[in-house]
């Protein structure tokens, strides 16, 4: 079954859309990590619905309940259970779809596979599941701080037609979260919020791309052939709900240039080897390389949506679908903290696939030397 990610760093999520709650079990987090329930509401509370008028009207505190794996605000290397209970299920809202397959859902493909489906928002193929990844990725966010420095940030970089223009190194975090759409480029972000609201308004959704940059990322995470970083990033990416598509440094523009023009020259500054350029986006031959990791994801538009469709029953029948309920006019905003927390999950457990746990007290203490 595919509920668990990773390897030494390891996550299983569990839970449906309108299930009684979902969570996450984190296996392989080193015991003594300085660890706060608040870290993990932090980012659960970016993620939640109902946070705005541009996102699912569905209300969910996502309070963060840790069970098991932390005592005294640090974690004891066994088993981290964290649970958040659903307190908005509506699952009558969904009667309607009972014995109809949604355009461009899971219906259908589950109902094939398994020979039964959840119909009550889709079950495990809500975005709703994604509530473990991000209470994962926050543990994993707090251990790459603590014992690499390591930073993750992602932003909404373009919503349908609208692109914003800044560029990696200049994004913050205050700017990313100083409007409800999360673009760090403020024009941008009004002319998205628009567009968002516009679709809402018709019943339909868009979609865009989310970008991201990891910081201070130490040279030899990923591994060869098949565990490269950057297919172990692709995985995790892919495997959110909505994506179409990873690309990291250039990406596909790659094709529009010689090698000449695109290969990453050497340089040595003050005794230290490093590429002169970025146009990988930090990772050669599937490797971190010491440079900014840069990628971007491609989210489709959200696929339930208040429009006229045509589509068919179980028995085949057709019938004119308008599907019911609260959905995401656009899941840009919301994927932000989820595109996060994959790209720390695949780097935490790489992180400690490169070194032991005897390291990990010495690579703690090296990073807070270099950071004095």
């Amino acid at each position: 079954m595919g509920d668990s990610f990773g390897q030494v760093f390891r996550i299983t999520t569990w839970g449906e859309s309108h299930g009684g709650g979902v969570g996450v079990v984190i296996d392989g987090c080193p015991a003594g990590l300085e660890l706060d329930v608040a870290d993990i509401q932090a980012e659960l509370d970016r993620r939640r619905p109902g946070q705005s008028s541009i996102t699912t009207q569905r209300k969910e505190a996502d309070t963060a309940h840790v069970l098991s794996g932390v005592f005294e605000g640090r974690t004891m290397g066994t088993a981290i259970s964290i649970m958040v209970w659903n307190e908005d299920a509506r699952p009558a809202a969904y009667d309607h779809l009972k014995d109809v397959y949604r355009p461009s859902h899971a219906d259908f493909t589950y109902e094939r596979k398994y020979g039964m489906r959840d119909w009550q928002g889709g079950g495990r193929s809500s975005a709703r599941e994604t509530v473990g990844r991000v209470a994962g990725g926050a543990v994993a966010r707090k251990l790459l701080a603590t014992l690499a420095g390591i930073e993750t940030l992602a932003w909404v970089s373009r919503v349908h037609h609208i692109v914003a223009h800044i560029e990696p190194a200049d994004v913050t975090a205050r700017a990313v979260e100083a409007n409800i759409v999360r673009c760090p480029d403020a024009l941008a972000a009004q002319a998205m919020i628009e567009r968002v609201e516009q679709a809402r308004k018709a019943g339909d959704s868009v979609g865009g791309v989310v970008s991201a940059v990891v910081r201070h990322c130490p040279v030899g995470l990923g591994e060869p052939v098949f565990d490269k970083l950057t297919a172990d990033l692709a995985k995790g990416l892919m495997s959110l709900p909505a994506t179409r598509g990873v690309e990291f440094g250039l990406g596909f523009a790659a094709v529009e240039l010689t090698g000449a023009q695109h290969n990453d020259a050497f340089e040595c500054v003050g005794g230290q080897i490093r590429p002169a350029s970025n146009r990988s986006g930090g990772i050669q031959g599937g490797i971190s390389n010491g440079q900014d990791i840069v990628l971007r994801v491609a989210f489709k538009p959200t696929a339930t949506i208040n429009h006229p469709q045509q589509t068919v029953t179980r028995d085949g029948t057709p019938v004119e679908l308008q599907a019911k309920g609260r959905h995401d006019p656009c899941v840009l905003p919301r994927a932000v903290p989820m595109v996060e927390a994959m790209i720390n999950l695949v780097l935490a457990d790489h992180l400690l696939r490169t070194v032991t746990h005897r390291d990990l007290e010495h690579l703690a203490d090296h990073y807070r030397k270099h950071r004095a």
